[in-house]
């Protein structure tokens, strides 16, 4: 099991200010374009369609300025999920039997839908976390608000579940780094969370559990009072300084995210 500090190098949620070509596209555009990348990766089954992604996203991190290796470190903390959600497909999924012991059994199909859906994690992740590394909290509540408003004839409360999504995006990191602050203060004390076995470490999260709720009930009072304070009454009537005007890049940023989604359902047929 990785340390729990490395939770504090979880990626989702951040945001890198900068100036490049990404950054510049329109907000509701990375998230269409995030979209269609997510269906895309869990729809194709093909292993050959996998590399023309990766290489998507390689590009896009490139023009973005952000080193793959800042991708990859986020990565990390998630790595055991990923790895039980592998170790479950491993065992659990029907068909020629390579192993077995007892009730536990190992298939061919087994492994490669393992090896898929670790891919596919993996992929997922580093796409979602380049949207929120290149858009600003504010801009991602603008182009979320601004998708969801044709929905508001159904009843939909466009602007209240941007803000919502939004602040639970924006607020993963916070926590992250709360929990390393609390790990380490427990280390000081002498606590131990690497060692025993994995009932034993679980145990040893209990005490972490008080503090961490505690701290995200108490960030949640004031960001309400904040909010209050500044007259926050929702989104009806709201002016902003700034339109979201969609422009040719953010076109053509799309179109280049449709070619990919073709391609690689192409190599999946």
């Amino acid at each position: 099991m990785l340390a729990l500090s490395s939770w504090s190098e979880l990626t989702v949620g951040q945001y890198i200010p900068g100036n490049s070509l990404i950054h510049r596209i329109d907000p509701r555009m990375k998230i269409a374009a995030g979209v269609l990348l997510s269906v895309t990766i869990f729809l194709v089954r093909e292993f050959a369609a996998y590399p023309a992604l990766a290489a998507y996203i390689v590009l896009v991190a490139w023009l973005a300025r952000i080193p793959v290796i800042y991708l990859w470190r986020g990565i990390r903390p998630l790595a055991p999920l990923i790895l039980i959600t592998a170790i479950i497909h491993v065992f659990f999924t029907p068909g020629r039997v390579i192993w077995s012991l007892g009730f536990l059994s190992v298939s061919h199909e087994g492994i490669l839908e393992a090896s898929r859906m670790a891919l596919r994690l993996v992929l997922l992740l580093s796409g979602i976390s380049l949207v929120t590394l290149t858009t600003s909290p504010l801009t991602l509540t603008d182009g979320l608000e601004k998708l969801l408003t044709p929905f508001r004839r159904l009843g939909v409360p466009a602007h209240e579940l941007a803000m919502m999504m939004t602040i639970a995006l924006r607020f993963m990191p916070t926590l992250m780094e709360e929990l390393d602050r609390l790990v380490k203060a427990q280390m000081a004390r002498g606590a131990e969370f690497e060692q025993g076995g994995l009932i034993r470490r679980l145990r040893n999260l209990i005490p972490l559990l008080v503090p961490l709720f505690t701290g995200v009930f108490r960030r949640a009072e004031d960001l309400a009072l904040a909010m209050e304070s500044r007259a926050y009454r929702g989104g009806e009537g709201r002016t902003r300084l700034r339109q979201l005007v969609i422009g040719p890049a953010d076109v053509a940023a799309l179109a280049v995210t449709l070619a990919v989604v073709g391609v690689s359902v192409a190599l999946w047929r």
